[in-house]
């Protein structure tokens, strides 16, 4: 049981950590100030979230092992996130979208992690639930912003969906340690589906039907793209083992 916690606090830590370094990338970046610093603000958002299951996930396991350690000493196959928050930012629509498509996940997630028997798992998402629902609130305004919008708006947004689309099924695919830790991930499948939906309709999007979903992020097999990511996240510590400021 406990090497299934420390797995699923793995699991959450790293995926909320790999997408926080995906969004940073738009620092100074971004079509306008103000979406500069909200994706900015966003992205430091899911860091802090990640350091709170890395310091949990620490805890656990015990010996020399550190929130730091984990985030930066860790194999791209040690790595637990989601094939979804691995991908490339594209423009400003795939990141928007890649955005949505997590964050209505991720609340309806940690809605429900709010009553898990264990304490420090219900108390971390207890506290990013408020964060968590202004991700989806600002995400969900640009999908249909762009969907909604211009002629070329759309096409990107279709071509973002195209590009994400696949990764989505993972989600709601339960790793042997959610079963193990008595996490019902496959209930909220349904209940996800329904708030994308009442977006996509005000987007002028459509769901995809019968798409083969890639899975395989949640047991260590990943895409090309996150060994990129951990190449520049864990440069700075495996160049200078141990660097203080």
């Amino acid at each position: 049981m406990n090497d299934s916690l420390i797995s699923y606090t793995l699991h959450l830590a790293d995926t909320t950590l790999i997408l926080s370094q995906k969004n940073s990338e738009w620092c100074g970046h971004g079509p306008i100030l103000e979406q500069d610093i909200a994706i900015t603000n966003i992205s430091l958002d899911l860091l802090g979230q990640s350091r709170n299951f890395y310091q949990y996930a620490a805890a656990l396991t015990g010996g020399d092992a550190t929130e730091d350690s984990l985030a930066y000493l860790r194999k791209e196959r040690e790595f637990k996130n989601l094939l979804l928050v691995e991908q490339p930012n594209g423009d400003w629509a795939q990141t928007i979208l890649r955005q949505y498509l997590f964050s209505q996940f991720q609340y309806l997630l940690f809605d429900k992690l709010q009553t898990n028997k264990d304490e420090q798992i219900a108390a971390i998402t207890t506290k990013a639930l408020k964060e968590t629902a202004y991700h989806v609130r600002w995400s969900s305004e640009w999908v249909i912003r762009l969907g909604d919008g211009t002629e070329e708006s759309h096409t990107r947004m279709l071509k973002a969906l195209d590009e994400l689309w696949r990764y989505t099924g993972e989600m709601f695919m339960p790793a042997g340690y959610e079963k193990e830790t008595g996490i019902d991930i496959n209930s909220l499948k349904d209940p996800w589906l329904k708030k994308v939906k009442n977006i996509f309709d005000e987007a002028t999007l459509i769901l995809p039907e019968k798409v083969f979903m890639q899975e395989g992020g949640k047991k260590g097999n990943h895409t090309e793209h996150l060994g990129y990511i951990l190449a520049e996240l864990q440069y700075v510590q495996r160049t200078y083992p141990g660097a203080k400021w």
